[in-house]
């Protein structure tokens, strides 16, 4: 970053067009989160094809537990990107050399450590959250050998965090549709051809996650003059001048998507009590969530990027139109999701499973579904915000109403007190989805974010 070559590889999102440069960064952001998406989903539909329900449920169970485990990579990686945004946009370049040496070693670690763990409490993991006995085998084939490949997904993420933080969103995309191509067609040949079941489709999941760090991490040794990174060993020593930082930012992150996962974990377990139809539904709501999940992750990622760096450069007046239009794109997205779902309930569902007794079911989690994709919708604009201007106190108020007090409190309080069983935990979880745009929405109008950069 200190010659004309490595200023090439940054994107300046501080001037021009705001519509056109976030349509620009967001759409490979969305087709590579849609892709990444497509690991699990994919997993889902060839298992849920050929095995049925208790397939599903293994899915469905141990790629929750998947995804609460890659909490730190989440919010580390989140925070990363937002500080190297920042950094950019203050046309600072040696922090960011620093940043990512401390990040590829602290976050590396963190996930081994895991891997370690969970190997040792495989057996308590699936009995805390009541898994049926007719999926428990399946689900500790999936969950232990997603497991293995834990460090790929950090790898990832943490390349991907420094592209985005620079303004790089096509290449992440590249890297991920490699492997999402890969591992569909491993997941036909090991469950649909060589009978693998379960465990087959998580050996393509982690086969897929290994290729895509690899190939991206050979990008980055190519081109690491560009990034102003020369990959030597001594590079790799944690600078604890740029951890504090990165855990001021990073705790309150991963916290927050903690939070969200553990509280999903809880309502899962809570499901799983009423056995397997309803952990298959939970499955189908879950993984459709996911779907439009991908339009609001990929946007507020966008839309954090191109505020960090225009808070980094104090361009103020740019904000409120970043922050527009990240709002109306995902709400028209959510607008149509919705119109195609109350449309044709059982013909998306029938893409899940052919199982009549789940099918019998599906129309409990209908509603919820459509209030969990405007809630969506409005995440992506309230967490442009808060995470684009390093708000990490606000972080872990969002984390602690959003994940706790909201999912887990309403859920059980529509699910039980209100005996709505399985149906109250959807909407309760749905409902919650709103909690970060009424919080980020007060402190973007209280003018707070321009003191905070």
């Amino acid at each position: 970053m200190k010659n004309t070559r490595s200023q090439s590889m940054i994107t300046d999102l501080t001037s021009g067009s705001v519509t056109r440069q976030l349509l620009l960064f967001a759409m490979p952001l969305f087709v590579a989160n849609a892709l990444q998406a497509v690991y699990n989903l994919v997993d889902m539909v060839v298992v849920g094809q050929v095995i049925g329900g208790p397939g599903m449920s293994a899915v469905s169970i141990g790629g929750d537990v998947l995804h609460l485990l890659t909490f730190l990579a989440m919010g580390f990686s989140s925070a990363g990107q937002v500080i190297i945004a920042q950094f950019v946009g203050a046309k600072k370049s040696e922090p960011v050399r620093r940043l990512i040496g401390t990040m590829f070693t602290f976050l590396l670690g963190i996930s081994i450590l895991i891997s370690l763990l969970c190997t040792f409490i495989r057996h308590p993991i699936l009995d805390w959250l009541n898994t049926p006995a007719e999926s428990y085998a399946f689900t500790m084939d999936y969950m232990m050998t997603c497991v293995v490949g834990l460090p790929f997904i950090y790898g990832y993420n943490i390349v991907s965090a420094i592209l985005r933080g620079m303004g790089d969103s096509r290449r992440p995309f590249i890297f991920i549709a490699i492997a999402a191509v890969l591992n569909m067609v491993l997941d036909i040949l090991f469950v649909g051809f060589l009978g693998l079941e379960v465990f087959g489709a998580a050996l393509a999941t982690v086969i897929g996650q290994g290729v895509s760090f690899i190939i991206s991490l050979i990008y980055l040794y190519r081109n690491r003059e560009s990034f102003g990174f020369d990959f030597r060993l001594s590079s790799f020593r944690i600078d604890t001048d740029i951890l504090r930082p990165l855990l001021s930012l990073g705790i309150p992150m991963a916290i927050q998507s903690a939070a969200i996962n553990i509280s999903k974990i809880v309502l899962m377990a809570w499901i799983n009590q009423e056995g397997v139809i309803y952990s298959a539904l939970s499955g189908i709501y879950n993984k459709t969530g996911m779907m439009i999940g991908i339009v609001s992750n990929s946007f507020t990622t966008a839309g954090s990027s191109m505020v960090g760096q225009t808070l980094g450069a104090k361009r103020y007046d740019r904000v409120p139109r970043i922050l527009g239009v990240v709002l109306g794109i995902g709400l028209g997205i959510s607008t149509v999701a919705s119109i195609l779902l109350l449309a044709f309930p059982q013909a998306i569902c029938e893409i899940f499973t052919n199982d009549a007794a789940v099918l019998a079911e599906s129309s409990l989690i209908i509603v919820p579904m459509v209030l969990n994709f405007y809630g969506a919708a409005t995440r992506s604009g309230a967490f442009s915000i808060i995470n684009g201007s390093g708000n990490s106190r606000l972080n872990l108020l969002v984390a602690i109403i959003d994940g706790v007090i909201g999912r887990v409190g309403m859920a059980a309080l529509l699910g039980f007190a209100f005996s709505m069983g399985s149906q109250g935990f959807w909407y309760g979880d749905a409902l919650a989805g709103f909690m970060p745009f009424i919080i980020g929405g007060s402190f973007y109008l209280s003018g707070r974010w321009k003191i905070r950069s």
